[in-house]
Order: structure tokens, then C-alpha cells, then sequence
């Protein structure tokens, strides 16, 4: 006889692991033993290497290709070049934001480090070599690095190829080197805020040129079979459906004959959504040689070459009343997507998601203008870490608000209260065009003053202001406050799609009959810890322990198709499929326990785990029973198994945001800084792991400390690029890096099935601009208005001096 009591319903609960619990993540069991599987792992039969050989200008005419050299070195097979791919027709490709765009350069090359050759070798290293033995013939043109000047009269034609185009995906071009003009809300409103404004602003803003920089470059493994017609490709796609899609309309191939994998990745951050030349050039050579080719390239090549993300120049202007109520906003951005119009944003959104520049504000009237243009840099534009564009605009806006509260007078914290959207006007629709589908941004913004002490740090800000006056001190001391709305799970179809591809997501679940399970998701992980999460919202959907369900991803030909893992989608859009999908199986359960249970399904409760008779608690079927039933004992006429798909179209993105507050100490003599603390309260709706989220919250603000001081790629006046190493790069350590202190408050989304939002990308909007502000707030006391970013030690030793705090 067993006395054992019955687990309680929290204690069943606890069992399960799923949503709310601090699950440890379950790939790490691997990854903290070496045993990842990436893409540089894969070896297989007779594979060969390819390497490019990269044009030293960046703009110049090619008058001639020797690649005889290079073709004699031992071990070479192949060296392509433009002209082995018009042979083909795979000279040019399409790019997700609607240009076309060089494989390898195409009579001229329009930025440095642009690729030229591809050579094909049964060695790495001797590919290398031989790269650099092929020898271009160059005839060099202006260059124009400085969008600014880009649509001069005068400035040098870049896409020749499109020259005489005065259409553009997105209406006229005003100039050859325009790519388009895209603009959203009220102008003649707008306009007439500011013409009745008591108050206005008006600031450039310059959100600089940064890259992603994952810690694993872009590579793939491309391997044709010649008797099958089979494509097998291997590579770092956060996205592999859309890969596999993209191959077969490059190339027409059949694309059920294209079978695309991811395996583990090495960190992405938009940097491995898009398509780039080493994946063209790899696949046509696994054709021609009919052997598989491995394609990595090295960190310059990845720093200078695959895509970067921001180079945005926002002139924000803000209308206000003497009391400080915003009246208005109007921004115009210059945005500079380099050679090639390559930008990773849904088809109708150039400039992505840009029209949540309004943030967390009651704006009552806003209009939004931008225009891209082509510069000698490489192309891009991706969303690093942030949803399409949402990181440079709510830079702006947040650096605005504190602009506007220093002209003012007025605390930018009590600014930013006077001006929230309130509770009580969500859903809320933004002047430009949003919907916001919850918030309650001043119970959080309070939290976040009560937490940090924020009244009384003011009052010590003012004492070593005063100090600092009298020369008792070299060091300032700033406070940064940042409060950001994001915009992210792009997307309903209704708003979203790339390449005429709707931006919904899938899951399909298997439950086998001893009660385990296998779901496999169109997303892909690149260090979020989706085999952890996804397992959880399972494991309290249908009762299952997380422990029991394996989750795939990466691999197409086993994948419902999905859109993949990118502008923190992956919670508010495959998180709902997930849910949906596990709600089918939960249902079909429920009939076949109704029908073990000889009650109607009606009668049925769910408890936990299980389904139980209501008002008879004793009588009941656990999960793991119905998973064994289903495959020999359903209701008459039901078909066997416990399996479900399904596509998640959602009705609207999610909107989660966050309080932000910053302490910094600066010394002027040095521009040294010291960040004494840094408090992040996110809101992202349901909370499914607080560990990750909290892992999560810890990498955005690194990388968006990162940004704001120090990470910029530049290019002098010639084009040349500089940062393109580590050497320049700032990529923080442990050493660098300040303790996060986070917290949370917890607003669900209404429309979303499990009422989360997603977190990923919100510490990165949130924190640039916190640590901006930071620095900024530190000089405003000597009268500066604006510091642009990045806020290296030289940048702030020079503008103390430039404000005569050097004495």
C-alpha cells in the first residue's frame, strides 16, 4: 500500500518547469563543454575552401582581372569572377530591402574590401594565398563617404547600373545616389505645432555607424549533389527559410531540392539575416566542382564587409509649451545604407519601424521624413539588437527630451512624467500611426525613482557641481535617464513581409506515446535560450515537464516554415505559435480524457497536469496517460496521435518598455569614466524565464554600453575604413563592462496568447541613450546642449575643452 500523499497542485506545478520558473538553460550543458556544433565544425568528404580577393579602393572602374596567378597555385580548382557569374546568371542578387546588389564586382566596385574574386582550393590557407595573387587593374573615381553630400550637384555617380532610374521601390528618387524618400504622420499639423510652438528645439542627432559584431563570423557549407539535384547548405542564418527561398529564386532551383541548415551559432544580433556573396559564391562553386565548399571569413572581412547597422542622422525638433507640455514633433533623417540598398526591413518599411520615434509621449501631432542614399561604404543596415530601426530613433527621441527639459528648466525626469501616455489611454494610437497595446509607464518610471534614489543623487549632483567650481574636484558627475517604448514581433501580415513573404511564425509539436515530446519551431536561436523557454511555455500549456520536450530549430527540411529570429520576434510571434499549437494538443486531450472518463468534455477542468472531473477531483487522467491513449484508445471516429501545427499570424506587434537611469563620473582632465550604477526595469509583459530575461537584459546593456562609448566604424575622407579590427573596435570585457542592476515591472499584452512581449533587444534601445544622456547631463552645467555619441575618453577630454573646463 502506498501512503504517499498526492502532490499538491504547486508542487505538480514546480515539477513542470515551465513558465515563470528559473529553469537553467539547457544548451548551455553543451556549450560550457566545447561541444557546440558550428558551422566551422562541419567537415565533410573532399571539402574545399573559398576566399575573396577584396578591392583595395573603394570606388574605382575595373579595367582588368588577372587571375592566371592565382589559377597556378597548387591545390587551386577554381578562381570566379563576375563574368563566370553572368554564366550563370547570378552576377547580381536581390537584397530583402528591394535592390539588387554585386555577387563580385561588376565592372567597377564601390567600397572598399568589396569582393572581386572568389577563389576555390582544396586548402583554407592556400585559397588565402592565392586570393591575394589575383591582380585588379584599377581606374579610381571620387568617392563620397559623407551622406550629407551624397545628392550634391556635383557629387560622383555611384549605382550606374540605375542611374537613369526616377523611380525607386518607394517612390521618385530626387538624385542618382537617392534611394528613397519615405515619410509618415501630419506635415502641415505638424508644421503649424511649431508655428504656434512657445518652445522649440532643433538638434542633429547622429546615431554613428556601428556593426553587430557576433563573436562568430558569417560562413556556410554549401554541398551540390550532382546525381540528386540536392543543394545542401550549412550556415549562420538566423533566418533559414527565408535563405532556402531567396537560393531558389537566385538560383531556380526547386526549392524542395534546397535543404538549409543552422546548427548552434555563435551569436547574431541582426548580423546573419541577410544573404551575402560568400553564400552565392560558395553554392556556385559546390556546383562547378561538385565537391562541398566551406566559406568563413575572418573578423576584418566581417567588420568591413557584412552588414552594419544604424548610421541614421536624425534632426529631431520638438514643439512644447512654457509649462512643458509637447505640442509637437517633427524629424527628418538622413540615412546612409553605403553601395547598396541592402538594409534587413519588412518590404513597406524603409526605414523600418522608424515611426515609433514618438516614444512614450502623448505627441498630438508628428510627421517623419527620411531619406536614404547610397554613399562609398559598405552595405547594410541592420537591426543590431533592436527591432528595425527602433535603437536610433528612440535615441533621438530620448536625447530630445532631455534637450528640451535643459531649455526648459525642468527635471528630465518630471519632462518625461508631465508628457507619458497614460494608463488609462491604451490601447493607444501614436500620431504616427501605431497602436500601443498596453503600458503603464508611471508606475514603472516611480519604481525606478524610489529604487535608484534618484531626488536625493540630484542633490548630490549639485553639491560636486559646486565643488567642482570651487576646485575641490576634477570629476563630474552625470545622471542618465532614458524611458523607451519598443516596437517589436514584426509581424502581422498585415504591416510585415519580406520579399512578399508574410512575417508570421510557426511551431509544430509531436507528443510521442509515453508521454515525451519533440517541438520544432520556424525560428532559430542564436544564444537567446529557445530550447529553454520554448520547452516552458509547453510545459504549463499541456502539463508536460519541460525536461520531457526536445525543441528544434535550424533546420528546414524538419521545420514548419517560420521567419526566423531577429528583432526580438521570437516570444511575441513564435512564442504565440508555440501556445496556439500546444492549445490544439490540450484540446484533443480533453476529448479523449472525456471520453476515458465516460463524462462530457464540459465536465472537464484543467488542474496542472491534468484533466479532472469538476466537483470530483479524484477522478481524473494525467497528460502522460492521455499521451499513451492516443495512439489505441481515442473516441470512435477521432484519427490516433497527439501532434499539432500551428502559424501564428499576430494581430499587432507588442510594445514592451523600460526606466533606465544611469550614475556616471567623468574626469575632465582625462575623459576617463566610471559608471557608479546602472539600474534597467524592464516591462515585457509575462515574464517565461526570469534568469534568461535577466541574462538577456545583461548582453543588451553590454552592447549598448558598447555603443554609446566607443564602438563607431568610420571611413576617412578617400573611403578607406578604419575599425575594421579589434585593434580599433571597442568590444568590452569583463573588465570594462558595469554591474546591471535590473528590475521589472509586469503589463501583459492583451492580443498575445501567453500576454508577453519580448525582451532581447530592449536593453539595447534602452540603455545608448541612457548612457548618452549620462554624459551629456554631466556638461550641462557649463552650458553644453549636445555631445554626439560614440563618448570615448579623447571625445569627452575634447569637449570639456572645448567648454573651457581644462582651465
Amino acid at each position: 500500500m502506498n501512503d504517499a500523499p498526492t502532490p499538491t497542485s504547486l508542487e505538480r506545478a514546480e515539477k513542470l518547469q515551465g513558465m515563470g520558473c528559473k529553469r537553467k538553460r539547457v544548451e548551455d550543458v553543451r556549450f560550457t563543454q566545447g561541444r557546440g556544433n558550428y558551422v566551422d565544425d562541419i567537415k565533410l568528404p573532399g571539402m574545399l575552401h573559398g576566399d575573396f580577393h577584396r578591392s583595395s579602393h573603394p570606388h574605382a572602374r575595373i579595367v582588368k582581372i588577372d587571375t592566371s596567378k592565382a589559377k597556378a597555385v597548387p591545390g587551386v580548382l577554381a578562381v570566379l569572377t563576375a563574368e563566370d557569374l553572368k554564366g550563370v546568371n547570378l552576377a547580381w542578387m536581390p537584397t530583402l530591402a528591394g535592390d539588387v546588389q554585386m555577387v563580385l564586382a561588376d565592372g567597377k566596385v564601390l567600397f572598399q574590401n568589396q569582393e572581386i574574386a572568389f577563389v576555390v582550393a582544396t586548402d583554407r590557407y592556400i585559397a588565402a594565398d592565392a586570393a591575394d595573387l589575383v591582380e585588379v587593374e584599377y581606374e579610381a573615381l571620387p568617392v563620397v563617404v559623407d551622406p550629407f553630400k551624397a545628392m550634391d550637384p556635383d557629387a560622383p555617380v555611384l549605382r550606374e547600373d540605375i542611374k537613369d532610374k526616377t523611380e525607386g521601390a518607394h517612390g521618385p528618387r530626387k538624385h542618382a545616389n537617392h534611394i528613397f524618400n519615405w515619410q509618415v504622420g501630419d506635415k502641415e499639423l505638424t508644421d503649424a505645432a511649431f508655428a504656434k510652438a512657445e518652445v522649440a528645439t532643433k538638434d542633429l542627432l547622429s546615431y554613428q555607424r556601428v556593426h553587430p559584431c557576433p563573436l562568430e563570423t558569417c560562413q556556410c557549407v554549401v554541398s551540390f549533389n550532382k546525381i540528386t539535384g540536392d543543394l545542401t547548405i550549412y550556415g549562420t542564418f538566423q533566418a533559414p527559410h527565408v535563405i532556402r527561398t531567396v537560393v531558389a529564386l537566385i538560383a531556380s532551383l526547386p526549392e524542395q531540392k534546397i535543404h538549409v541548415i543552422s546548427p548552434d551559432i555563435g551569436g547574431g544580433f541582426g548580423n546573419k539575416v541577410g544573404a551575402y556573396p560568400g553564400y552565392i559564391c560558395a553554392a556556385v562553386a559546390s556546383i562547378v566542382t561538385g565537391l562541398p565548399v566551406k566559406w568563413v571569413e575572418d573578423r576584418i572581412e566581417n567588420l568591413s564587409t557584412t552588414s552594419f547597422a544604424r548610421d541614421y542622422h536624425m534632426t529631431t525638433e520638438i514643439a512644447a509649451t512654457r509649462e512643458g507640455r509637447v505640442t509637437g514633433l517633427r524629424v527628418h533623417i538622413l540615412a546612409d545604407h553605403g553601395a547598396f540598398d541592402a538594409c534587413a526591413d519588412p518590404s513597406k518599411w524603409p526605414a523600418g519601424f522608424s515611426n515609433i520615434v514618438t516614444g512614450s509621449y502623448d505627441f498630438p501631432v508628428a510627421h517623419l521624413s527620411v531619406d536614404g542614399v547610397y554613399t562609398n561604404k559598405a552595405p547594410g543596415g541592420v537591426a543590431y539588437r533592436c527591432s528595425f530601426r527602433v535603437t536610433e530613433v528612440a535615441y533621438a527621441i530620448e536625447r530630445a527630451m532631455d534637450i528640451m527639459a535643459q531649455k526648459l528648466g525642468l527635471d528630465p525626469v518630471d519632462f518625461r512624467i508631465k508628457n507619458f501616455i497614460k494608463r488609462e489611454q491604451f490601447p493607444y494610437h501614436s500620431a504616427l500611426g501605431w497602436e500601443y497595446d498596453s503600458g503603464d509607464y508611471h508606475t514603472a518610471m516611480q519604481k525606478a525613482l524610489d529604487a535608484t534614489g534618484y531626488r536625493a543623487l540630484r542633490e548630490e549632483q549639485k553639491e560636486k557641481q559646486e565643488a567642482f567650481k570651487r576646485g575641490e574636484t576634477r570629476e563630474l558627475m552625470g545622471i542618465g535617464v532614458s524611458f523607451f517604448t519598443e516596437i517589436v514581433g514584426a509581424g502581422p501580415s498585415k504591416n510585415c513581409d519580406i520579399l512578399g513573404i508574410a512575417m508570421f511564425d510557426s511551431c509544430e509539436i509531436r507528443i510521442h506515446p509515453t508521454g515525451k515530446g519533440i517541438a520544432r519551431m520556424g525560428t532559430k536561436s542564436q544564444g537567446q535560450g529557445h530550447e529553454t523557454t520554448w520547452a516552458q511555455i509547453i510545459a504549463t500549456e499541456i502539463g508536460i515537464p519541460a525536461d520531457d520536450i526536445a525543441v528544434e530549430e535550424g533546420n528546414t527540411d524538419t521545420a514548419p516554415y517560420g521567419l526566423g529570429t531577429y528583432g526580438s520576434r521570437s516570444t511575441p510571434v513564435a512564442g504565440a505559435a508555440i501556445a496556439m499549437a500546444a492549445r490544439k494538443i490540450k484540446a484533443k486531450a480533453q476529448m479523449i480524457a472525456a471520453y476515458m472518463l465516460e463524462v462530457h468534455e464540459g465536465d472537464l477542468e484543467w488542474d496542472v497536469d491534468r484533466f479532472r472531473v469538476k466537483g470530483n477531483p479524484e477522478k481524473f487522467q494525467t497528460m502522460t496517460a492521455l499521451s499513451w491513449a492516443a495512439y489505441h484508445q481515442v473516441p470512435p471516429g477521432m484519427e490516433p496521435g497527439l501532434e499539432a501545427v500551428s502559424y501564428y499570424d499576430p494581430p499587432n506587434m507588442t510594445y514592451p518598455f523600460g526606466a533606465y537611469i544611469c550614475v556616471m563620473e567623468i574626469d575632465v582632465d582625462t575623459g576617463a569614466h566610471k559608471v557608479r550604477r546602472f539600474y534597467a526595469l524592464d516591462d515585457c509583459g509575462t515574464r517565461i524565464n526570469p534568469m534568461i530575461i535577466e541574462g538577456q537584459v545583461h548582453g543588451g546593456c553590454t552592447e549598448g554600453y558598447a555603443i554609446a562609448m566607443g564602438q563607431e566604424i568610420t571611413y576617412d575622407s578617400e573611403g578607406n575604413v578604419k575599425g575594421a579590427s579589434f585593434m580599433d573596435y571597442f568590444l568590452p570585457t569583463a573588465v570594462e563592462t558595469p554591474h546591471w542592476e535590473t528590475d521589472y515591472t509586469v503589463t501583459p499584452s492583451p492580443h498575445h496568447p501567453i500576454g508577453a512581449k519580448g525582451v532581447g533587444e530592449s536593453p539595447n534601445v534602452g540603455s545608448v541613450p541612457c548612457f548618452a544622456n549620462a554624459v551629456n547631463d554631466a556638461f550641462k552645467f557649463a552650458g553644453s546642449t549636445h555631445i554626439p555619441m560614440p563618448h570615448d575618453a579623447y571625445r569627452i577630454w575634447q569637449a570639456a575643452e572645448n567648454l573651457g573646463l581644462h582651465g
